[in-house]
């Protein structure tokens, strides 16, 4: 049996009982390393769950899934990822293979970003697409995350915009020359986040664009969700550029329409005048 289970967000103890169970059946436990990360680390697992975790990275999990799968016909195999298993598509591909190879799995859930992120106050139904939010270079700045948010805010709808990590990546020169050699772990931030939309408003703004944010808009910035120092700040775009939540992960929301009571609970974590550029459109919904 091929066992996938989520951690949840926060530590170790965020395991649920059946997937600690589980987890000290196995043979084999690994620990998916690339698209999410907890506030604790493998040693902190190990001791934990009372297993021995190997360290399963990109390459392991899309190009060497059959070391993972191997022998789960006849004993049970686990792999562990942060949050929920299908927070992320590679997860459906280990199962399309495990499927394919006559290997039966079981799901244990989790809470991940995606139903953790309502704390910040606003309601889980009224969000649109997921965007992702990479890391530019010199010559790579794309903006198809900005459409996305902007779609959705034509829609009324609010934005979690997933922010880049960059976990045992190698430079484009190391790479040419297969040179073994990673560079540093980088966790994107909210002010990083908000500092690249910021520069895409501005020059749509300058090509006389019609605009889908502003630097007015309210957002929210939310760090470490689950965990005992998890952080919420609301303000407005321009306010965020400047907020350090700390350490990883963050994430940032982009609202669209608002009810009143989302408002409320927004104003429980605001900056000083977060909120004055809401407009209201009828009695029950306003929009920045």
């Amino acid at each position: 049996m091929l066992y996938l289970i989520g951690l949840g967000l926060g530590d170790a103890t965020d395991i649920t009982v059946k997937g600690l169970e589980a987890v000290r059946s196995c043979s084999r436990v690994y620990l998916e390393a690339y698209t999410s990360i907890l506030t604790v680390g493998k040693e902190a697992l190990e001791e934990y769950y009372g297993k021995e975790l190997v360290l399963a990275d990109r390459d392991l999990v899309e190009q060497g899934a059959d070391e993972i799968l191997k022998d789960a016909d006849v004993t049970d195999v686990a792999f562990l990822v942060v949050g929920d298993p299908f927070g992320a598509t590679t997860h459906s591909d280990l199962v399309l293979r495990a499927v394919n190879a006559g290997i039966p799995y079981k799901v244990i859930h989790n809470a991940s970003i995606m139903n953790a992120v309502g704390c910040c106050g606003l309601q889980l139904y009224n969000f649109g697409e997921t965007v992702s939010v990479v890391f530019w270079t010199e010559t790579w700045k794309p903006e198809s995350f900005y459409d996305k948010i902007s779609k959705n805010r034509a829609a009324g709808l609010h934005t979690l915009c997933l922010l880049d990590i960059k976990v045992k990546e190698q430079s484009i020169e190391n790479m040419m020359r297969g040179r073994k050699i990673y560079e540093p772990p980088r966790f994107m931030t909210v002010s990083q986040a908000a500092d690249q939309l910021m520069q895409i408003i501005h020059r749509r703004r300058e090509e006389g664009e019609e605009l889908g944010m502003t630097e007015d808009t309210v957002c929210v910035g939310v760090a470490r969700l689950g965990s005992d120092h998890q952080k919420i700040c609301t303000g407005s775009l321009r306010q965020l550029v400047s907020c350090d939540l700390g350490g990883p992960l963050h994430s940032l929301v982009v609202t669209g329409q608002l009810h009143p009571l989302e408002v409320d609970m927004l104003r429980v974590n605001a900056e000083p005048d977060a909120l004055e550029h809401l407009q209201m459109i009828d009695s029950s919904t306003y929009t920045s």
